[in-house]
């Protein structure tokens, strides 16, 4: 097969690239800059430099493939995040349409389900709803959990202040996914007929906040660590005085609410995956723990 790849050399493009092409399929990874070119082709992958806002361009690198796997970088950056993801998947529907693809993979996110309240997820809603404009399509969303990675963002609260906290916390259910396990999930899923519109969560580990932290406590040697739950003042507070933007902290807060609420995991409750992942929340904090 031959496959376009979107994402760069990123956490889950990288393995998913090396999956591919292990497999035998010709692959292209598009990339906006030019320095990743070489480490690309180092893979065995051809290097496609573009921007994914530019359909000509897209089309071009689109034209051929037999799957796509399409997702949004993220951009923080962006105050409008639905007006940013919204821009990018009209780019890809365009370049899907005018190449002839059949078969996408897009990278979604639980809580892609809900229209209001999840903060930056809400640029999924949005983008997933444009992409069903591929009525001739085959179309698997994967809507990945709670990135292990997210925990790094904890990193220096636990070097300074010995805790961990956020507006979610003590017993709530945090359910987890390594990029490597959504690479996996990306590479069957393109690789697989596929027919309509499906939509896949993909997750690696569940635990309380407080079961995280006391794992993650145990292996950097602070076993009392505690995961406190924050006010939502408390936390913007937190947020103010690190220098973030107000668009940025109100998204977070909103993301925080819907996590510790239950909204943003509702829809994921009802349509678990029948197979996890394979990484689990101790073998990520081994890489984790290097941190300190």
């Amino acid at each position: 097969m031959k496959v376009v790849v979107t994402g760069s050399l990123g956490n889950i493009s990288k393995p998913l690239t090396k999956e591919l092409i292990q497999q035998g399929h010709q692959v292209t990874v598009i990339s906006s800059s030019t320095d990743r070119q070489q480490d690309i082709e180092a893979l065995g992958a051809v290097a496609a430099i573009g921007s994914l806002e530019d359909t000509g361009f897209l089309t071009t690198a689109f034209t051929g493939a037999d799957a796509v796997y399409a997702m949004v970088p993220p951009n923080f950056a962006a105050e409008d995040q639905i007006a940013y993801y919204s821009r990018i998947a009209e780019s890809y529907v365009t370049a899907i349409r005018n190449a002839g693809v059949k078969r996408v993979v897009h990278l979604s996110s639980y809580g892609a389900h809900r229209s209001e309240g999840t903060g930056f997820i809400l640029g999924s809603h949005y983008s997933e709803g444009i992409l069903r404009q591929l009525p001739d399509v085959a179309i698997t969303f994967l809507r990945p959990t709670f990135f292990f990675y997210n925990l790094y963002s904890f990193v220096d609260m636990i070097r300074h202040q010995g805790i961990m906290g956020a507006i979610y916390g003590g017993e709530d259910k945090i359910v987890m996914v390594h990029p490597t396990d959504i690479a996996a999930a990306a590479a069957e899923a393109l690789t697989s007929a596929g027919s309509g519109v499906q939509v896949r969560y993909v997750a690696s580990d569940e635990r309380t906040c407080n079961e995280i932290a006391r794992v993650l406590g145990t292996a950097i040697g602070k076993p009392d660590l505690q995961w406190l739950l924050f006010t939502k003042e408390q936390a913007k507070a937190g947020m103010e005085k690190a220098g973030l933007p107000p668009h940025v902290i109100s998204n977070l807060i909103d993301l925080g609410t819907s996590t510790h609420n239950g909204a943003l995991r509702e829809d994921f409750d009802k349509h678990q995956p029948a197979v996890w992942g394979k990484v689990k929340l101790e073998d990520f904090v081994k890489e984790l723990a290097t941190a300190f």
